[in-house]
C-alpha cells in the first residue's frame, strides 16, 4: 500500500497520513520488545514517517520501547509524545503546570534517547493549571529547541480557542494539531472540533478511526471475541461497549450496515474505515494502534484509502454527521 503525506497544520511538518500509535508497547498490550521492534521497522518501511506515544503509557515503558527501536533511524520519523496525564497512576506526576512540563520533556527525551520531540502534545487538559503558565512552558521548550512543534489531544472547541486566541496576544508558538477520536461511529468532532481546527489551521490527528476494533468487524457474532483471548471484550469486560447490551447490539447493527457499504465499494471495512476519516482534509492523519505484528501488517497490507465517489452519503444515512453512537467514544 502507498501511504499518502500529508502537511500537518501550519507547521510544515510533512507527515504520514497514517501514524503508528504506540500504547500497546509494554504491559498495556505487548511485552515482546523484539515484536514491537519488528513492528516499528515494519511501519518505517511501508512509509509510515509520525510515530505516536505518551509518557503515561505502562508508566514510561512505551518510549522506552520506542527510543531503542529507533536507534538508527530517528531521522525518518516525526517523533510525537504527550504529557498531562497521571504517570503510573501518580497525580503527583501528571498536569500542565511548567515544573512537570519540564521535568517530563527531559525525562521523554532520556526514555527516548532523542535530543527533540518534533511534536509535544497536551495529552488532556488541566483545569487546574493558568494556561499562560502552560502555554509559555510549551513556547520555552520550542525556544531551547527540545521540541519542534506543540499540539493539544481531545481540547474542546472553547479551550482551543482559549489556546489559540492566547497564543497569538503573547507572541507564543501555537498548537499545530489536534488529537481527537474520530471514526465512523464516532463523528462528534464533526460538528464542532475539525471546524476550530480549519480556522486556527491546525491538523487533526485522529486516534481510534476503528472505533476500538468495532470497525474490523470481529465483534459481529457474540462468541467471536471468545476466541480471541487478547481482544479488548476480553481483556476489559468492563469497557462501555461491550458491558452495556443495548450499546452492543445497537453497534452490530450500525457495524453490519457500514459491511455491506464496504463490499458494494469493493473494500474491506478497515480499508472503508480509514478511507472515511482521511476523507476530510482537515484529517492530517489517522492513528492505528495493532498490538501484534500481525495486526499491523494486515493494516499495512489494506488497498487505496480514499473512498469511493458516494460513498460518504452511504455512510450518513447509516451513522448521521456529527453523531457519537456510544457517547463515551467522545473521550
Amino acid at each position: 500500500m502507498m501511504i499518502g503525506v500529508r502537511t500537518l497544520g501550519h507547521s510544515g511538518l510533512q507527515v504520514s497520513e497514517l501514524a503508528l500509535g504506540a500504547m500497546m508497547f509494554g504491559s498495556w498490550g505487548n511485552t515482546d520488545v523484539d515484536e514491537c521492534h519488528r513492528m516499528v521497522h515494519r511501519a518505517l518501511d511501508a512509509g509510515v514517517t509520525l510515530v505516536d506515544t505518551a509518557d503515561m503509557y505502562d508508566d514510561g515503558a512505551s518510549e522506552e520501547i520506542l527510543g531503542a527501536a529507533l536507534v538508527g533511524r530517528r531521522d525518518q520519523v516525526v517523533l510525537a509524545t504527550k504529557v498531562g496525564n497521571p504517570m503510573g497512576g501518580d497525580v503527583g506526576r501528571s498536569g500542565l503546570k511548567r515544573r512537570w512540563i519540564d521535568q517530563a520533556c527531559g525525562d521523554s527525551l532520556r526514555r527516548l534517547r532523542v535530543d527533540h520531540i518534533d511534536l509535544y502534545q497536551m495529552h488532556r487538559p488541566d483545569p487546574s493549571t493558568p494556561i499562560e503558565e502552560t502555554l509559555e512552558a510549551f513556547d520555552r521548550l520550542v525556544t531551547s529547541g527540545k521540541v519542534r512543534a506543540i499540539g493539544t489531544s481531545t481540547f474542546s472547541p472553547a479551550q482551543l480557542d482559549q489556546l489559540h486566541t492566547l497564543a497569538g496576544e503573547r507572541s507564543w508558538v501555537r498548537p499545530t494539531s489536534e488529537q481527537p477520536p474520530y471514526s465512523a461511529l464516532a463523528r462528534g468532532i464533526e460538528t464542532d472540533v475539525l471546524p476550530r481546527c480549519r480556522r486556527w489551521d491546525v491538523g487533526a490527528i485522529v486516534w481510534a478511526p476503528l472505533n476500538g476494533g468495532w470497525l474490523t468487524g470481529k465483534y459481529q457474532q457474540v462468541d467471536q471475541a471468545a476466541n480471541d483471548d487478547q481482544s479488548r471484550a476480553v481483556r476489559q469486560p468492563d469497557h462501555f461497549d461491550h458491558r452495556d447490551t443495548v450499546m452492543r447490539e445497537e453497534k452490530r447493527s450500525l457495524v453490519e450496515a457500514l459491511l455491506g457499504i464496504a463490499a458494494d465499494s469493493g473494500m474491506t471495512l478497515p480499508q472503508l474505515a480509514l478511507a472515511f476519516v482521511l476523507d476530510d482534509p482537515t484529517v492530517s492523519a489517522a492513528i492505528v494502534g495493532p498490538r501484534t505484528y500481525t495486526q499491523l501488517d494486515q493494516l499495512l497490507a489494506l488497498g487505496a484509502l480514499a473512498l469511493p465517489a458516494g460513498t460518504r452519503d452511504r455512510i450518513d444515512a447509516v451513522v448521521a454527521p456529527g453523531r457519537n453512537v456510544n457517547p463515551a467514544d467522545a473521550s
